[in-house]
């Protein structure tokens, strides 16, 4: 079902690397899994009791599922088909097929079975009034998807929506009336919005009644609409070539006119469009930057400390991001040819978060991945290019990382927290360990490309930011290479990092930098052995 991991992509991926071929085999096979998860929240529902989710809500999810697979079936703009052309309506046999099965080359097709559906015409009286076939597109995708349709099914943060469909659907039922049952009806309705924002890409017309929840409607990846009273509130939606036109009772229509890639325009004070920031290289669609979404909040946990707050930015904190966005591509250039590579590949949208007080002045910043929202990297806003583009460093190998261990199983340690890493006060279980030291040699291996480069005005800084990384790595890597919990490939994997460790000293910080680098790693061992080691075995030796 999923793809064999080639050794060459590996060990590309050990050295905090990634060629093309191997960044496009972690991509296709995530967008897989998204496909998965989204037929596994059809399935869950079907299988719910009617207590958990009612008859409506299930034929109201059947409807949607439909007009996503009637969308998924159009072909690239200016290549249609004999089988689906611009202005035919899709038959209830069409549309029980699975996605990608009729003219379309998706970027990630689905196991076979897995997109199979119900018909449509299971689906309550008037949920889809109008289902014409698809007229003019009238906004074109990402380049990276087979249709336009992919472009928006793909955007991050369905992620965390379909896991907390699951989740949802998988409780026990709650009082009538009671917050689990109030999310979960929330979540089902947010899964009509993702079809009208597919449905609406792809060019197919389609009148619809959407809820928006306590007075706002999120259309991912478009916008949102702030509705004339509090609470939820009943839209019609029509969508007509490239336009959208949300109604609601006592207020004026607003006429939504879809962007290429992101974003709607509108002249109405109710709408608020969709950001994005510019492509990193002349050729690469816009990029999504979204603090609109109900989806992209943090989940709580330890994990993320106090990184939970999303931030609606003003226009002050959108041109901060821009400033700093502008540079990003240069920045990352200057670390390596493969961190600007790696960006375009696995970057799909940006979210913003608040600066939790504790980060300070300076190039301080907070950031984070979610495993369940592939493509998606949250930050507080960046104060300059370098430390944007050190963020993006860090945080995509974990989402490489992340990707790579869905299809190669590198060890079997446990979840004990039991392990010293220089970057942290508490103790790590060994998968913690794993990605903290990966990320960690991504970007000592960073900074020291741009401290070769001559004549970069904050050169210093590189090296001294690359000598304390490197430090870091050097002080966890015998914890993971000693490991007797590391599978063959897993081994290969860690003694690639340690090799891709040991080369960096072909080029060595000035010697300074390392003994104060070094000085650090010893003062934070020491503070964690008295902190933690009489109440842990040993671990790192």
């Amino acid at each position: 079902m999923f793809p064999v991991v080639p050794e060459r992509a590996l060990l590309e991926l050990a050295r905090t690397e990634g060629g093309s071929d191997t960044l496009t085999l972690l991509v296709r096979d995530q967008d897989t899994r998204r496909l998965l998860l989204l037929r596994a929240v059809l399935d869950a529902a079907e299988g719910a009791e009617r207590s958990v989710c009612t008859a409506a809500q299930k034929a109201r999810l059947r409807a949607d599922w439909a007009l996503l697979t009637e969308a998924d079936r159009l072909p690239s703009p200016g290549a249609p088909t004999s089988e689906h052309r611009p202005g035919r309506t899709a038959t209830r046999r069409d549309r029980d097929a699975p996605p990608g099965a009729r003219g379309t080359s998706a970027v990630a097709d689905a196991p076979t079975g897995a997109w199979s559906t119900h018909a449509a015409g299971d689906a309550p009286t008037g949920a889809w009034r109008s289902r014409a076939g698809a007229g003019a597109a009238p906004a074109g995708g990402d380049a990276r998807f087979a249709n336009p349709a992919r472009a928006r099914l793909f955007h991050p943060l369905t992620g965390p929506w379909a896991r907390s469909c699951l989740r949802g659907l998988d409780a026990a039922p709650g009082p009538a009336g009671g917050e689990r049952e109030r999310r979960l009806r929330r979540d089902l309705a947010h899964f009509s919005a993702i079809a009208a924002v597919v449905a609406a890409g792809a060019g197919i017309p389609f009148s619809t009644r959407l809820t928006a929840r306590a007075g706002v409607l999120a259309l991912p990846s478009l916008g949102a609409l702030h509705t004339a009273r509090s609470g939820d509130v009943p839209v019609d939606v029509t969508c007509t070539e490239g336009r959208l036109v949300l109604r609601q009772a006592d207020a004026p229509d607003v006429t939504v006119h879809l962007e290429s890639g992101v974003g709607a325009w509108s002249g109405a004070l109710a709408w608020t469009p969709a950001h994005a920031l510019p492509g990193l290289t002349p050729t690469a669609p816009p990029l999504a930057l979204d603090d609109l979404d109900p989806y992209r909040e943090l989940p709580d946990g330890p994990g993320h400390g106090d990184l939970r707050t999303p931030l609606a930015l003003d226009d002050a904190e959108r041109k901060r991001w821009l400033q700093a966005w502008s540079g990003t591509a240069l920045a990352l250039r200057t670390g390596g040819a493969q961190r600007l590579a790696e960006a375009g590949a696995l970057l799909r949208c940006l979210v913003p978060l608040e600066t939790p007080p504790d980060v300070g002045t300076g190039r301080g910043s907070c950031s984070a991945t979610r495993r369940e929202a592939f493509g998606a990297l949250l930050s507080s806003t960046p104060p300059d290019p370098v430390t944007l583009a050190a963020t993006l460093v860090h945080e995509l190998q974990h989402a490489k990382l992340a990707a790579l261990s869905d299809l190669v199983t590198l060890h079997r340690a446990g979840p004990a927290a039991r392990y010293f890493a220089p970057w942290r006060a508490d103790p790590r279980p060994y998968d913690g360990l794993l990605q903290g030291t990966y990320s960690h040699l991504a970007l000592a291996a960073f900074h020291q490309r741009r401290a070769l480069v001559d004549g970069l005005p904050d050169r210093d800084w590189a090296w001294a930011q690359h000598a304390r990384y490197r430090a870091q790595v050097g002080a966890a890597l015998p914890a993971l290479v000693g490991s007797p919990d590391l599978t063959v490939r897993g081994r290969r994997f860690v003694d690639e990092m340690a090799a891709t460790h040991e080369r960096m000293a072909e080029h060595p910080a000035p010697r300074g930098h390392v003994a104060r680098a070094q000085a650090y790693v010893a003062s934070a061992r020491t503070l964690w052995t008295r902190r933690h080691a009489s109440t842990l075995p040993p671990s790192n030796g």
